[in-house]
Parts: structure tokens; C-alpha cells; sequence
């Protein structure tokens, strides 16, 4: 599907990031991942190979972006995916939050998208793929998650919006809705709406929000990896614009 092809994931160290640089390599992709934390990074590479390139990068930084595009050319060439899958999450109730947390919030999860993609476009192959990471958030009306949801919005409408510009070199942009999925970030979503948990009372939270779910659990990162892997080959040749929303029902039931 995707053997001898070249991949570049943002926040690749961990959670779903992570799983899917493992899953493309496992297919044949050359692999490059971002981070911010250099010995987070060198972990990942246990996870993933040590042929994957590592690229030290903060996400917030345009320049730092560029140069992250600029080492993947010398590295690889040019690129045939892309997966802008770095981001935070956290409550942002409309009473209490504050202009920095707005701004780390739709920066990183909007403006941090936007710039990788202006950075990594010119080394685009003609026919390539850019997979944005989205949310079921985005579907939905959640109490606290106001700017949460619309930064996932944000990104959902840069899928439609930048296939069309990208049209004309056939560089395929969609886009993957994961729903609650275990990862590192949501429990720092679980950590920030019961400040000073225990492991135990997080395990019920996390029990609590499975029963929400039609599926009856929450999600796994190695899935959100396998719709990112279908919509970085040329199996999902014939979508454009599209969001795959891997979500157990959440926010479609």
C-alpha cells in the first residue's frame, strides 16, 4: 500500500502519533516524526525502528517548521505523506480560561497545522496525501470544551478548504475524527476537569465515559493508526476533502 513511500507525522513520540509512524513503517514507509522532548524522541525510536528520522521540533515556531521541512528534504528528498497530528487538549470552561490558554490552545491545534503544511507543501509529491487530525469534538456541543471543539472545527474545514487549493498537484488532503482513545493526552483532558485525581478515580472517570460510547469502550491508538494508514495510500484514492471519523459511534449514535 504504501511501501518505499516517505512519511512525516507531527507528534509522533507517543499516543496516536506514535502508533501510526509504527504501523506506516511496519507497511514500508521511510518515517521522520516530531517532538519537543529529545529523549522522548529516542524512545519512540525503540517503538518504531531505528532507521526513523527524528527531528526536534516545536510546532509553534514557523521557522523551527521550515527547518523541519528543510531536514526532511536532505533526508528524504520529498515527502508522499503527511500527518499533522500534533496537538493539545484540555478544558477551556467560558467563565474561567484565560487569553494564554486560548492562544497555547488554537495555536498549537490550528496555527501549528496551517504553518507545517505551508512549510511542508513545496516537497510534496504531485499525488501525495495530507491526513489532518481532527475530533468527534467537532460534531458535537460538549459543556467546557468550548475552544477545544472549534479548534477541531478549524482543522476539519482546513481538510475541504486545502484540497481544493492543492487540487491542481493532486495532493489528496482529509482527515481522521479519532473519538476517546487512551492516550497520554486524554488523561491530561481527565487530569484538568478533576484536578488532583488519583490513578483509581481517573480509571472511573475513563469507566464512566465508556458507557457513553455505543461501542462500549474507549478507543485504541492502533486504530486511529489504521484509518491514517487508509488514508495515506492510494486505497482511499477516490477522497478528497473527506473526514474518516473513527469514533465508536460517539458522535454519530
Amino acid at each position: 500500500m504504501i511501501n518505499g513511500k516517505t512519511a512525516l507525522i507531527t507528534g509522533g513520540a507517543s499516543g496516536i502519533g506514535l502508533a501510526t509512524a509504527k504501523l506506516l513503517h511496519q507497511n514500508g514507509a521511510r518515517i521522520a516524526i516530531t517532538g519537543r522532548d529529545r529523549a522522548a524522541l529516542e524512545q519512540a525510536r525503540e517503538t518504531i525502528g531505528q532507521d526513523v528520522l527524528l527531528l526536534q521540533t516545536d510546532v509553534l515556531s514557523r521557522d523551527a517548521l521550515q527547518k523541519m521541512a528543510a531536514d526532511v528534504r536532505q533526508a528524504f528528498g520529498a515527502l508522499d505523506i503527511f500527518f499533522a497530528n500534533a496537538g493539545v487538549a484540555y478544558v477551556t470552561p467560558l467563565s474561567t480560561t484565560d487569553e494564554a490558554q486560548y492562544d497555547r490552545l488554537m495555536d498549537t491545534n490550528v496555527k501549528s497545522v496551517f504553518f507545517s503544511i505551508q512549510a511542508v507543501e513545496p516537497i510534496m509529491k504531485e499525488g501525495g496525501s495530507i491526513i489532518l487530525n481532527t475530533a468527534w469534538l467537532n460534531h458535537v456541543g460538549v459543556p467546557g470544551r468550548a475552544m477545544l471543539s472549534a479548534s477541531k472545527a478549524a482543522v476539519r474545514s482546513l481538510a475541504r478548504t486545502l484540497s481544493a487549493e492543492l487540487l491542481s498537484r493532486r495532493i489528496r488532503v482529509n482527515a481522521v475524527s479519532p473519538g476517546l482513545i487512551e492516550t497520554p493526552i486524554l488523561r491530561g483532558v481527565g487530569q484538568s476537569e478533576h484536578p488532583g485525581q488519583t490513578k483509581e478515580e481517573f480509571r472511573h472517570y475513563l469507566a464512566g465515559a465508556s458507557k457513553l460510547i455505543p461501542i462500549g469502550r474507549l478507543g485504541q491508538p492502533e486504530e486511529i493508526a489504521a484509518a491514517v494508514l487508509f488514508l495515506a495510500s492510494d486505497a482511499s484514492s477516490y477522497m478528497l476533502g473527506s473526514e474518516l471519523v473513527v469514533d465508536g459511534g460517539f458522535g454519530e449514535l
